[in-house]
């Protein structure tokens, strides 16, 4: 089964060769995804090695230069390793790159907690204007790489998992997309969360909306979907509450209620697998199941 880093890889290849304005930053982790395409076009396939501030330095510097780069490796050393770097060589400079993670916040659990990030989404709501992608499968990741990098200037985070669904969505990037209607409240799913989110509302009279975009949060998306008073759950494979000011400030005009699921702050201190981790965070379809049916009653 392709997993979504492969599809992003050959895409980025495909379209190095038909931008010029493109290159890929790596810093040791993906290299061999690119063999082709450095080997095509090694003036815009560049390793750096293990050195990820210097991996965003250099985007910085090629983006200065007229470049649009496409940064990889994962969200670890990505987001929190090279912070000062995504803070001052991208936004106080004000030059665009396509920040493209993997490993995300239970991917890998034998790489322990070097290797998990969870609170990567919300690390990035303190910088403006990012724009954030959370792609369920590789048809998702697909379609976010190309709309991120014919994105002009902008500064997009595409967030990669092992963790996917089965199907893919038709996503619109920016907008959420109703998966199902229901009266008796909303459940925003979030990527990979989807077929989770699905099978524990079977039963339940609710509207299931999927977000593979969460920023800018598509608070008219939102809005049209709850009526005067709103009860919503937010699903999230990443930080609990990440999205909860987003959705208050969505519905600020009318009585609401919001319960944030996702990743806790505390550790957990096992290595298992990705299904015993979302047991354990209460992110599985009999997890989420009891949680939701408790914050509807």
């Amino acid at each position: 089964m392709e997993t979504m880093r492969e599809r992003f890889a050959a895409t980025a290849g495909e379209l190095l060769d038909s931008d010029s304005r493109l290159a890929v930053v790596l810093a040791d982790i993906g290299v061999d995804g690119f063999a082709g395409a450095a080997a095509r076009h090694p003036d815009r396939v560049v390793n750096v090695g293990i050195r990820e501030q210097l991996m965003i330095g250099v985007a910085g510097g090629l983006a200065l230069t007229g470049l649009r780069p496409i940064v990889h490796t994962f969200a670890a050393f990505l987001v929190e390793r090279p912070w000062e770097q995504v803070k001052l060589d991208l936004v106080h400079q004000g030059v665009g790159a396509v920040l493209v993670s993997a490993g995300g916040s239970y991917d890998w659990p034998a790489g322990g907690r070097t290797h998990m990030s969870p609170g990567d989404v919300a690390l990035l709501d303190t910088l403006p204007g990012w724009t954030v992608h959370v792609p369920g499968h590789p048809d998702e990741a697909e379609t976010l790489l190309r709309h991120a990098a014919a994105d002009g200037d902008g500064l997009v985070y595409l967030r990669l998992s092992a963790h996917r669904n089965e199907h893919p969505v038709d996503v619109r990037p920016g907008r959420f997309t109703v998966v199902r209607e229901g009266r008796r409240g909303v459940v925003l799913a979030v990527g990979p969360m989807l077929d989770a989110v699905l099978a524990a509302t079977e039963t339940f009279d609710v509207t299931v909306l999927y977000a593979a975009t969460v920023r800018p949060f598509d608070a008219e998306g939102l809005r049209a979907a709850t009526g005067e008073r709103a009860d919503v759950v937010l699903v999230e494979p990443y930080l609990a509450g990440t999205s909860a000011l987003a959705a208050h400030e969505a519905l600020a005009d009318r009585p609401h209620r919001v319960l944030a699921l996702g990743v806790p702050k505390a550790e957990h201190r096992q290595y298992g697998s990705i299904p015993e981790h979302l047991a354990a965070y209460g992110l599985d379809g009999a997890g989420l199941h009891t949680r939701i049916a408790g914050f509807l009653r």
